[in-house]
């Protein structure tokens, strides 16, 4: 009787990062670009050495235009007022860990939520605004002021791409 063998082929680390980008060859890592220099991560270590080093203050801006949101409601979610704001800006100053992790979180939400709506923003942009009932009857946008609520409509958003809206 003749024994088969069997042919394993090692582990590819790079074959496995060009299949887990997908065909349209989407990144896998979040950029955040704010005031000439860019922000780059892939895993939360990575995340975390970004939050610790802080992102500036233009960043703000950067998530306003993609929440199609005034500046003024972007402050009011990371919880900094206007003045310091304008003073801190001008001098090119870093947020503090927990205001960068707020931004750091919502670019993670905007990209997941363009993609669970197939890259429709305004369909995205509609449904921050509306109430969800698995929200508690919330507005996804009003949950952003917290690292919990931003978690939370992740999970929303999660269960939208797969099918589970109970």
């Amino acid at each position: 009787m003749e024994r088969k063998t069997l042919k394993i082929k090692p582990f590819s680390t790079k074959k496995s990062l060009k299949k887990a980008e997908g065909a349209e060859g989407e990144s896998l890592f979040w950029v955040l670009d704010s005031d000439g220099k860019v922000y780059k991560w892939s895993n939360r270590m990575e995340r975390v050495n970004v939050i610790r080093q802080g992102v500036p203050y233009h960043s703000i801006e950067g998530i306003s235009e993609r929440l199609k949101s005034p500046v003024k409601s972007v402050l009011s979610i990371v919880g900094i007022p206007q003045t310091t704001y304008n003073k801190k800006k001008s001098e090119h100053s870093l947020l503090d860990s927990r205001e960068s992790e707020l931004i750091v979180l919502l670019t993670e939400l905007i990209d997941y939520g363009i993609l669970v709506f197939n890259k429709e923003e305004e369909k995205f942009q509609r449904w921050l605004k509306k109430p969800n009932l698995s929200l508690g009857g919330h507005s996804p946008e009003s949950l952003l002021d917290t690292a919990t609520g931003i978690d939370e409509v992740n999970s929303c958003l999660n269960r939208i791409e797969y099918g589970n809206f109970a």
